[in-house]
């Protein structure tokens, strides 16, 4: 298992993560094999969304006395009435669901209090201009949770959340096919097989824009619907019409910017090994790009997929990191002193570029790997 970093906590998490729903309706013993054998694997961090007082009772016991060896990430807003799931901006609702999910579970603390579901510009003016975001950052105050996170399906909504400068992880909604699809309020246009039945060029900007602005804000990314609900694994339901495996989905996912993990939503231990077999699976089978290049309606072109195909280069330049730190650096007036510093700690740089051209031979999506290396020098100056 490999680790990142969520900067703004100071807190390392496992690539690789759960989401919750693959617990429910399970025994309290199953709760105890499936926790037992994702800490085995390094797995140290799940998400939390759902208020579901039996999940919250029967995971509490299976992390007893176990409260260091795991990163809870629980859902600020998601509560339980009337024996079903509600999302409310009620601040007398969402407090007692927030004890309530603390007592449940047993510990004093969630590493991250998630802002639920916030997809709506209304919706985000009510949390952000309102009272659950004062309630979050006193929360915060109390040392009742780490970190402050928003969970959303709309990059248009995520980056205003991140621009507000207080949240510090995103849970986000990332594939190749979501990624082509323009911002919207209704989560459900990303499942709709008409929204994908035109020809599409390239990742939408805002979504590009909203990756890259986390990684230069230091805001941590943590995958939702990675595989897409299933949907992404199937020739017959994946919106390309084209299956990918799970490797190339979380690969696909971990190199993209401002990410730090993926939640997979495994129902077994079966599942849950499979997922982290991903690092033992071979290049050809963590390839995503020998899905997209081969597309005919769905073109990604002229636009670095940080595939890592252009590898190795002939003088040890790390060319999708390069074009990653132009592209933070691009998008401003100034060159921030935090996207600097990753570039010069960098083993070689723009500048070391002798042209060969090989890379670009070896790049699948037509990327000018040579102008961008000349780019990168001009503006960091080597």
């Amino acid at each position: 298992m490999k680790y990142r970093e969520i900067k703004r906590c100071g807190i390392k998490v496992s690539e690789i993560a759960l989401g919750c729903e693959g617990f429910i309706g399970k025994s309290k013993r199953e709760y105890a094999e499936m926790v037992d054998r994702a800490f085995r694997m390094g797995i140290n961090f799940i998400d939390m969304y759902t208020p579901n007082p039996e999940f919250r009772d029967n995971f509490g016991a299976a992390i007893k006395g176990r409260r260091d060896k795991i990163v809870l990430q629980g859902h600020i807003c998601s509560c339980w009435e009337n024996g079903e799931y509600l999302r409310s901006r009620d601040l007398d609702k969402t407090k007692a669901a927030f004890e309530d999910q603390l007592k449940r579970l047993g510990v004093d603390y969630l590493d991250i209090g998630m802002i639920h579901y916030v997809d709506g510009e209304e919706d985000f003016k009510e949390v952000f201009e309102g009272d659950i975001i004062k309630y979050c950052q006193e929360l915060k105050k109390q040392g009742k949770i780490k970190g402050i996170g928003v969970s959303s399906h709309n990059p248009t909504v995520a980056i205003k959340a991140v621009k507000t400068g207080l949240i510090d992880v995103l849970m986000f909604s990332v594939n190749a096919a979501y990624d082509m699809q323009p911002p919207t309020e209704n989560v459900d246009d990303l499942f709709e097989p008409e929204n994908y039945k035109g020809s599409f060029l390239n990742a939408d900007p805002q979504r590009t824009r909203l990756y890259e602005l986390c990684e230069r804000e230091g805001v941590a990314i943590d995958v939702m619907k990675a595989f897409g609900g299933g949907d992404m694994l199937s020739e017959k339901y994946s919106p390309f019409g084209v299956a990918f495996n799970e490797y190339q989905c979380i690969e696909y996912c971990l190199t993209r910017p401002g990410v730090v993990s993926v939640m997979a939503g495994c129902k077994t231990v079966e599942e849950m090994e499979k997922a982290v077999s991903y690092y033992g699976a071979a290049r050809e089978e963590r390839d995503y790009s020998s899905v997209l290049s081969g597309m005919k309606r769905f073109k990604f072109s002229g636009n670095c997929m940080y595939c890592g195909h252009c590898a190795p280069c002939t003088v040890g330049i790390n060319i999708a990191d390069v074009n990653k730190y132009l592209k933070l650096a691009i998008v401003q007036k100034e060159v921030p002193e935090t996207v600097a510093d990753h570039y010069r700690l960098l083993a070689a740089h723009g500048g070391d570029c002798i042209e060969c051209g090989r890379c670009e031979k070896n790049c699948p999506f037509g990327v000018e790997i040579i102008k961008n290396m000349k780019k990168a020098e001009d503006i960091f100056g080597y």
